[in-house]
């Protein structure tokens, strides 16, 4: 009896090590899908459109920053992106406000991946 005990034992023990095999597997996978509704798009944009169409004022990328979105020079970098795409209108020298594509883009109405950059 003793010796079926061990068997079972080391059987059992084999089986959660199974178990936890797929675990590992399955994180690079989550991790290789994209945060982004467009490949030309970042993870910080929409929180950062998010943030320029919660409130009347504009704003500027150190309001950004102030947030804790992202840092100040990583967000102008976003705005000129997001400009060039027409999700922003630049009202002047590091001032942005959400354009209406940026808000039908916010409201689901608008695929991102579809746009094209200003020339």
């Amino acid at each position: 009896m003793d010796d079926s005990t061990i068997d079972a034992e080391s059987d059992t023990d084999a089986e959660p090590e199974a178990e936890s095999q797929p675990d590992t597997d399955a994180e690079p996978e989550a991790e290789s899908q994209p945060d982004t509704d467009a490949e030309w798009m970042e993870p910080a944009d929409r929180p950062i459109l998010e943030l320029l169409e919660s409130d009347e004022d504009i704003f500027e990328p150190n309001q950004i920053d102030d947030e804790g979105i992202c840092p100040a020079n990583y967000a102008a970098y976003r705005c000129r992106e997001m400009t060039k795409y027409g999700l922003l209108e630049k009202l002047m020298p590091g001032f942005y406000e959400v354009s209406d594509l940026g808000e039908r883009y916010l409201a689901g109405d608008l695929d991102p991946s579809e746009l094209e950059p200003d020339g």
